[in-house]
């Protein structure tokens, strides 16, 4: 069966992350994996050379090596917990088919040797070493982003019911996998979908749009099409701050205004000033 890698680390996003899997497994039919992966530790660095004696020198060694691996303990003690606590919590949910993995090494090497039977990856807007005051985004966040080849959904901090849905459409060959992404997933139904195209002329769009809809139609979809001129993140923001939004889905790549999204330094701003879930999609 394919499975949705939830990645979670304990942060504040963990809740969030649980429960945005658990919609989309619920939808598509999946099972879930708990994937946290714990980083190596460094091995002390410290120059004693000179400050104290052989002798000195190894019994601090020691002590060193010993409270290391009690840290290690410790971590993969709490990291277990937090695994558990998340199965529960999707056992309420009402998934049962969920399997929980503990790692250590670099998360994008073992989450890339790992989404090869997944159908999506679930992360967090910021992980537990994030800097909530200055709003930054999880180091990993862009890193997965740029990497993974399933979907990324981008949870919110809090999940709430999704019903109406944005898709950022281009008129691009991305934007089109999208739709057609869309218009045969499950993960879809019975949501109302509106695209959103931004810039350009106004009869082509009409056009693109149509034959978008069109295809999202004929997958059994209820559609809605709009045309904006602007920037395309502020158009983008703007509905969505506006309310009546509940998930963003936007290619990981496109191209023309679309593709400023998710290229730079606007696609970290999109994703750190929406408070709605970002699908972003291959």
């Amino acid at each position: 069966m394919t499975s949705i890698i939830a990645c979670i680390d304990g942060s504040v996003y963990t809740h969030s992350v649980i429960d945005h899997a658990a919609w989309a497994a619920t939808r598509l039919k999946n099972s879930i994996e708990l994937l946290q992966v714990l980083k190596h530790r460094d091995a002390d660095s410290s120059d004693l050379s000179g400050a104290i004696s052989a002798d000195a020198q190894q019994t601090l060694l020691s002590e060193l090596a010993a409270l290391d691996a009690a840290r290690a303990k410790l971590q993969q003690k709490q990291a277990r917990h937090v695994l558990d606590e998340a199965k529960v919590r999707l056992g309420a949910a009402g998934i049962s088919d969920v399997t929980i993995s503990l790692r250590h090494g670099d998360f994008l090497d073992t989450l890339a040797a790992r989404e090869a039977n997944a159908g999506m990856v679930v992360i967090g807007k910021r992980g537990e070493a994030a800097d909530f005051a200055k709003l930054h985004l999880g180091s990993n966040l862009e890193r997965v982003i740029r990497s993974s080849h399933k979907p990324v959904l981008v949870a919110a901090r809090a999940f709430r019911p999704i019903k109406n849905v944005i898709i950022a459409f281009d008129g691009g060959p991305t934007a089109l996998k999208v739709v057609d992404h869309a218009a045969r997933s499950p993960l879809f139904a019975d949501l109302l979908l509106q695209l959103v195209m931004i810039g350009g002329d106004a009869a082509t769009a009409q056009k693109q749009l149509a034959a978008a809809a069109a295809t999202l139609k004929a997958g059994g979809h209820q559609v809605e099409t709009r045309h904006e001129q602007g920037v395309a993140s502020k158009v983008i923001a703007g509905l969505v701050s506006a309310g009546g939004v509940d998930l963003l889905v936007m290619g990981a790549y496109g191209h023309s205004h679309i593709r400023a999204l998710v290229i730079g330094s606007t696609t970290t701003e999109m994703i750190r000033s929406c408070k709605i879930p970002i699908l972003l999609v291959r």
